[in-house]
């Protein structure tokens, strides 16, 4: 977070104000060390200078007071202390700072009679920067910061305070607030220019003298509901908020006609206000339009929510690897087909890596893929141009991922599967048996010539195809942590959720797995099933889901009777993908109970 702007001075005054300060001032720190003195400070104490100790340049009481100031019992020791400089009587006022630091104003008792009035002044001034600053530094919400800013500017400053702050083309935000009253917050259209000075401060120009500005030409809509009318404004102060590089708006103070109007002096104290709440009002700024560049980006990068496309059943659930995290390496996407009578593409994969880095990596390939779409029928092609695509890439790492074309036909759903380096998918039949696809392949991104199975499986009603990450397979957890629950723990709990519904399914695996893995650490952890339902064939195109957060649940389909199971998995002749490498073996599927 951007720092605020320094603070010299615990009395919040700046060295200039110091130096120009008709009192010697000099501050102290919590050792005794002189951090800032002026040339009244450097007349009455001959021999001070910066650096130098306290007690080397200044007299026993004086030095005794300070240090019961920043003592533990500073709280029941006197503001005041007095002794002799040089023989002269001396009052001096001790005004606390940060880190322990003092500022010690020293008063001669021959000084004029208002000193110790003007001096107390300063220190009540202080306190309410030191009070704003806390105040404004507790929240990054802008709305509250304005709120509490405009707020202390009425009660301390003026009879009603404005802030103005920077327009877009929905207009000015502004928020007003009288003495006692609420503060109001809208966004309206207006015209700078209206209001002396206004337009000036809004670039971040020096303020305009409230001598300047006529009263009367003050418009409507800066005077605040509870605040007589334009005829009762004696005075207006508009004072700029400096932001951190550009303006933060403007500061507008109304004071009653039968009040005296502003001095110099308060108004050289509206900008030392105004510098503070326009430094938290920057920042606060900054902070929220880097949260919402944040959701905007994130937002892109969430897997989507899957539901039922051209009867067939989809489902996902997604767990990044850092917890409270919301995407990752592990990604999956679903294409529904124009048609029933198309293929529906769903895709599951995992890139290298985890965190921000391995989800900004997975966006941009998940948009090479949707550019490939249209390419879907033929997995060879796809895939190869995929391949192609991150190898002509310097900053893309390799990906493992399954390829899945799916269309109902009568009541079975029948699937294409491609693995490329990715764990295989696994059946779940309406018997209870879980079986492995008969598919392998290369990873994406590291040869230039790939070599991959499809498969082609028939999911009769009820029974559910699930690809999933290795996240699930390599979580550690058990009694100590440290074992991996792999493929046949996976198995058997697919074997539970014979019959479910798909959105059932990741939902048991999802449960299951965070169970197992408690608080310890792991991977990013992607499933996505695809499920035959137990109703009557589509009759009309179902229409797609919408993108967006993959935490909400879809709604589980309504089920009827199972049907008879008439087909088993079918495997298709392995393909040779961009090269002469020989294809392996056709392998049938391996059947657990």
């Amino acid at each position: 977070m951007a720092s605020l702007p320094e603070q010299t001075s615990s009395c919040g005054l700046g060295p200039t104000a110091q130096r120009d300060a008709p009192y010697p001032a000099l501050k102290v720190d919590a050792a005794g060390i002189v951090l800032f003195h002026n040339k009244q400070a450097a007349v009455l104490l001959g021999r001070i200078g910066v650096g130098v100790a306290l007690s080397d340049v200044a007299p026993s009481w004086l030095v005794e007071a300070h240090r019961q100031r920043v003592g533990d019992a500073a709280e029941d020791s006197p503001a005041w202390a007095d002794g002799r400089i040089g023989g002269q009587p001396v009052k001096a006022l001790a005004g606390p700072g940060a880190d322990g630091a003092m500022t010690w104003w020293l008063v001669a008792d021959g000084a004029p009679a208002g000193a110790a009035k003007e001096l107390a002044r300063e220190r009540s001034r202080s306190g309410l920067l030191q009070e704003l600053s806390s105040e404004l530094l507790a929240s990054l919400n802008v709305e509250r910061c304005t709120a509490a800013a405009v707020r202390q500017a009425a009660r301390h400053l003026a009879d009603a305070a404005v802030i103005v702050g920077t327009g877009d083309r929905r207009g000015f935000p502004v928020a007003r607030c009288t003495t006692d009253g609420p503060v109001v917050q809208e966004r309206i259209a207006l015209d700078p220019v209206q209001l002396p000075g206004l337009e000036e401060a809004l670039l971040g120009l020096p303020a305009v003298s409230s001598r300047w500005i006529d009263p009367q030409e003050v418009p409507p809509w800066v005077m605040p509901e509870e605040f007589p009318g334009a005829a009762d404004i004696g005075s207006v102060v508009v004072v700029p908020l400096p932001g951190h590089g550009s303006s933060a708006g403007c500061l507008i103070l109304l004071r009653d006609r039968r009040k005296a109007a502003f001095t110099p002096a308060e108004e050289s104290f509206a900008q030392l206000f105004a510098a503070r709440a326009g430094a938290a009002l920057s920042v606060a700024r900054s902070h929220a339009r880097q949260a919402y560049s944040t959701e905007v980006l994130t937002r892109g990068l969430l897997p989507p929510v899957l539901g039922r496309v051209h009867g067939i059943c989809f489902s996902g659930r997604y767990r990044a690897s850092a917890p409270g995290e919301r995407v990752g390496g592990d990604f999956y996407d679903l294409y529904p087909a124009g048609t029933p009578d198309a293929e529906t593409v769903a895709v599951l994969g995992d890139v290298c890596g985890k965190g921000l880095e391995a989800a900004v990596t997975a966006g941009r390939i998940r948009n090479v893929l949707q550019a490939l779409v249209p390419f879907a029928a033929d997995h060879t092609r796809l895939l190869t141009l995929l391949n192609r695509a991150m190898l002509s890439s310097d900053h893309t790492p390799f990906v493992t991922l399954v390829l899945v074309n799916a269309v109902r036909q009568g009541a079975r759903v029948r699937l294409r599967i491609s693995s490329a380096g990715h764990p295989t998918p696994l059946i779940v039949r309406a018997t209870g048996e879980v079986e492995e696809a008969g598919t392998r392949g290369t990873l994406i991104g590291v040869l230039d010539e790939l070599e991959f199975r499809t498969a082609e499986v028939f999911l009769e009603p009820g029974e559910t195809c699930l690809l999933y990450s290795d996240g699930i397979t390599e979580a550690r957890g058990g009694p100590l942590g440290d074992v991996m629950f792999n493929e046949d723990r996976l198995r058997s709990v697919l074997a539970q959720c014979t019959g479910m519904p798909a959105e059932a399914v990741t939902e048991r695996v999802q449960m299951i797995i965070a169970q197992w893995v408690g608080q310890g650490l792991h991977d990013d952890m992607a499933v996505l099933a695809i499920g035959a339902p137990r109703d009557s064939p589509p009759t009309a195109m179902a229409t797609p889901t919408e993108t967006t957060d993959p935490t909400t649940k879809s709604e589980p389909t309504e089920e009827t009777e199972p049907m008879t199971i008439t087909e088993p998995m079918k495997t298709t002749e392995p393909t040779t993908v961009a090269g002469p490498t020989t294809a392996t073996e056709p392998t049938r599927g391996r059947r657990t109970g």
